[in-house]
């Protein structure tokens, strides 16, 4: 780098001040260089220094080597979304694809054209390796289990639970008490480290009992099981909201305080700078970030 500031400034104290160094330290450098080199490489002519034909010649090599170290070595990649084909693989809780997906389609489509989007479900053990290794990017949703010092993660905003009956159940109107609720029967979607889980603990901590009838590991069947029956179930607000399109169900606010979701991004300390995947988490960022999407403003869950 002295060399090549030598040979363009013409100057030891241009070449410090270009460097930012002191001028002794560029000509120790360039007595360094001359003995190395065996020549002179700069000769001081009048007031300026001018090169040897050994100096001449090193002009070009040492541009080229320094060119190369800035754009393989130094220089940072950078991530063009809207040219990039890349594919965004992410792992989602079990309501992540209701709230994230449909308006990260809706932006990629304008912002990275080209850009794709895989989304895995996977046990907690099997996610945690899968980002180790790279083959799902970022988690988006509530994953309890993704911590320790590899991972990082961004609070989005906190999700609330609703219950939902059919439209015209015999024993609940708009309104919904704690003695029905634990009278009713339910279904009881069981997802080993999901958000069904905090409904679980709060009701344990408020030592409430309730007569579950159907427990299953799946959330699609529950709305034609509670549209055709006098059951009750406790999902996620986005889910329920989802339900009440599929089948005349009706939303109501669950009779006891329960925990909201902490809904989250998540990614692997290895892939942190990737300048694809700091794009991504910043445009995830900027979309949810204090924001639910399912949860339009002044509209109160069990409307």
């Amino acid at each position: 780098m002295v060399l090549d500031a030598l040979l363009e400034e013409r100057g030891v104290h241009a070449t410090a001040r270009r460097l930012n160094m002191s001028q002794p330290n560029v000509s120790f450098a360039l007595g360094k260089l001359r003995q190395f080199f065996q020549d002179q490489l700069l000769v001081r002519i009048g007031n300026s220094m001018h090169p040897t034909p050994m100096g001449d010649r090193l002009r070009e090599p040492v541009r080229r080597i320094l060119e190369m170290v800035d754009a393989d070595l130094l220089g940072l990649p950078v991530f063009d979304p809207l040219n990039a084909e890349r594919c965004f693989s992410i792992s989602t809780s079990d309501i992540g694809e209701l709230v994230f997906l449909p308006t990260l389609l809706e932006v990629l489509k304008e912002r990275a054209p080209r850009a794709t989007l895989r989304s895995h479900s996977m046990p907690p053990h099997e996610l945690e390796r899968a980002m180790s290794d790279g083959v799902v990017d970022m988690a988006l949703g509530y994953f309890p289990d993704l911590q320790g010092s590899n991972f990082l993660c961004q609070t989005l905003f906190e999700h609330p639970f609703s219950c939902i009956v059919r439209k015209d159940h015999p024993d609940v109107g708009d309104a919904l008490s704690l003695e029905q609720f634990l009278g009713l029967g339910h279904i009881l979607v069981s997802q080993k480290g999901r958000s069904q889980e905090l409904v679980e603990i709060r009701m344990h901590q408020l030592r409430l009992s309730r007569r579950i009838q159907l427990q299953s590991p799946h959330f699609m069947s529950v709305p034609l099981l509670v549209a055709g029956s006098d059951l009750i179930s406790t999902v996620p607000h986005a889910v329920a909201a989802i339900f009440a399109t599929m089948a005349p169900l009706k939303l109501l606010p669950p009779p006891f305080e329960t925990p909201l979701i902490s809904l989250q991004q998540f990614w692997h300390r290895r892939v942190d700078r990737d300048p694809a995947i700091v794009w991504f988490r910043s445009l995830v960022a900027e979309l949810f970030l204090g924001r639910d999407p399912s949860m339009p403003a002044g509209r109160a869950i069990g409307q």
